[in-house]
């Protein structure tokens, strides 16, 4: 009724809205949007209401007049009212969002972005526990020694503040508790077989604690949890109401004494109490924000759905609201997890983390990918092309030494053209020496057989990888030596690189040329044989069978 004479004081100043009747006529529907603005104070300019929450609640309540109006007018016989009052309606359908409830809701959604949440501190609500514990045992002992109202009115404030702050409830739904739904409550025991499916501690729980379920909200019904300590308190209150003046029409259980319709504000008495135990910031120990505080902190438990119902449903509200509201504010859960998965893809390390939650993952704010700027651009193409390749089984499990080198022009086409022929062809006889002329790849491919019968197959070395373009080109019965000859990954070997870059086999990371010389410098006498670029492919064949054995493991 103040907002609907607010609106009213100030549609009066614009000439034709002198009365509510004159707000249904059509012809004035603009008008009526003009005073509402007015009376919420719209800004042209930037389109913002100064208060947009009264702006929506004047469209609720012009709604609802309408509907008065109209149902007055058809009890009256006057059939032009009525019509006037249904085309009224029908503009409000049409056009109100458009015109207010939009720009109020903007203003409303945008005002609460980068606006800091003041959730209560664990210290302050422990404070407040404690601080209620002793309040209640002292006004206890103080009614039962001296039944005064003030006594019973001190215990009766203690006693509702700490059922609202226990429970997480609405102060409103706590306050206006009557007193049938403590006298009526189920106090039977425990039904045996719901008993066998609980564990120890959870039939402990249900003996501890007693339960009673009032109005909520819309009607709804809400349950309330009791300890030991609370039922003694409203025992002591039921027993001493009469003795202490609450009058018998009061059907409210934190009644007024001497009235008889009132009952103490929970808000009221939390106020008080907060302000009393000495908390750091005694605002943010409301009902409200302690029972957002409750849906909030539910995100780090990581609740199942069942049991998130299960928490809405305690907390009286829907799944969607609590999932919508009452889980703000979501910053710091944002800068705390979902910051992770940003700085992971930035980093490019999202395969290290497969098959992983959000609390598993552990980066550092600090730390960066290493980029080896030593490493040439023929050595990323030796790798990519490398990947491209399909695997041997014995590549999964050995390397080569060396990475693929680039040849002539002619040779690097005919790569291209026969890729996994060239895979077949591990090493060079030395019966047939190899220029990388086109004529030498053809008769390469005429006689496969007596490629296979090469010195490291006749010795029962493992024939894998792949041999640069001059290692093709040169005579192995020359004079010249070869860049890297090949040699099978003895045991120690082979324990010493995976113990120094197991890292880049489990994060799928190619080592650098840095790395792979720390590597070898860690134990020059075991890798005098071995050059960075084949440790580098080692563990980059290893990298690609790890990879197949995830994939099998699917």
């Amino acid at each position: 009724m103040r907002e609907a004479g607010r609106l009213l004081v100030c549609a009066r100043k614009v000439g034709k809205l002198q009365s509510i009747k004159d707000f249904f006529l059509p012809s004035n529907f603009y008008h009526v949007i003009q005073a509402v603005k007015d009376t919420a104070g719209f800004r042209e300019q930037d389109e913002v209401f100064a208060v947009p929450s009264l702006a929506l609640k004047l469209g609720h309540n012009l709604k609802k007049m309408a509907d008065i109006a109209e149902c007055e007018a058809m009890i009256a016989g006057e059939e032009n009212d009525v019509r006037n009052v249904k085309r009224f309606k029908q503009m409000y359908t049409t056009k109100w969002n458009e015109c207010v409830s939009a720009s109020a809701m903007k203003t409303l959604n945008e005002a609460k972005w980068n606006a800091p949440e003041l959730l209560p501190f664990t210290d302050d609500v422990k404070k407040m526990h404690m601080h209620l514990n002793s309040k209640t045992k002292r006004y206890q002992e103080k009614l039962k020694a001296d039944k005064s109202q003030k006594n019973w009115a001190n215990l009766a404030q203690v006693t509702l503040c700490e059922i609202i702050l226990f429970n997480r409830r609405r102060a409103g739904e706590v306050s206006k508790m009557k007193l049938n739904s403590y006298l009526l409550r189920n106090t039977t025991d425990l039904h045996l077989d719901v008993a066998d499916a609980l564990s120890e501690v959870e039939k402990k729980l249900c003996r501890h604690f007693q339960r009673i379920e009032i109005r909520g909200k819309r009607d709804r019904k809400v349950p309330i949890l009791l300890t030991p300590s609370m039922l003694d308190s409203m025992e002591l209150l039921v027993q001493n109401r009469q003795t202490c003046g609450v009058l018998d029409d009061n059907l409210f259980f934190f009644a007024k004494p001497a009235t008889e319709a009132s009952f103490y504000k929970g808000t009221d008495c939390i106020r008080n109490i907060a302000h009393q135990c000495g908390a750091k910031q005694p605002k943010s120990l409301s009902s409200t924000k302690l029972r957002k505080h409750v849906a909030t902190l539910s995100k780090v438990l990581n609740l199942t759905d069942t049991e998130m119902d299960q928490l809405a449903d305690f907390l009286g509200h829907d799944i969607r609201v609590h999932r919508k509201f009452y889980r703000l504010p979501e910053g710091t859960l944002q800068l705390a997890k979902i910051s992770k998965v940003l700085m992971a893809l930035e980093q490019g390390r999202v395969s290290e983390f497969k098959g992983k939650n959000l609390d598993e993952i552990n980066l550092e704010p600090y730390e960066r990918v290493h980029v080896d700027s030593e490493v040439s651009d023929s050595e990323d193409e030796g790798s990519e092309s490398e990947m491209s390749q399909p695997k041997t089984q014995c590549e999964s499990s050995t390397t080569p030494t060396d990475e693929p080198s680039t040849g002539s022009k002619s040779s690097r086409k005919g790569e291209r053209k026969h890729p996994k022929k060239r895979l077949r062809s591990p090493s060079t006889s030395s019966e047939e020496p190899s220029t990388g002329s086109k004529s030498s790849r053809k008769s390469g491919r005429k006689h496969p057989k007596k490629r296979r019968h090469s010195p490291s197959a006749s010795t029962g070395e493992p024939l894998c990888g792949w041999e640069s373009t001059k290692e093709r080109e040169t005579p192995s019965n020359s004079g010249v030596s070869r860049k890297c000859p090949k040699r099978k990954w003895t045991e120690e070997e082979v324990k010493l690189v995976e113990n120094k870059l197991l890292d880049h086999i489990t994060s799928g990371r190619v080592p650098g040329k840095r790395q792979c010389e720390d590597c070898i410098r860690s134990a020059p006498e075991i890798f005098k044989h071995r050059t960075w670029e084949s440790v580098k492919f080692y563990i980059k064949n290893r990298i690609t069978a790890h990879r197949r054995e995830c994939e099998k493991r699917r």
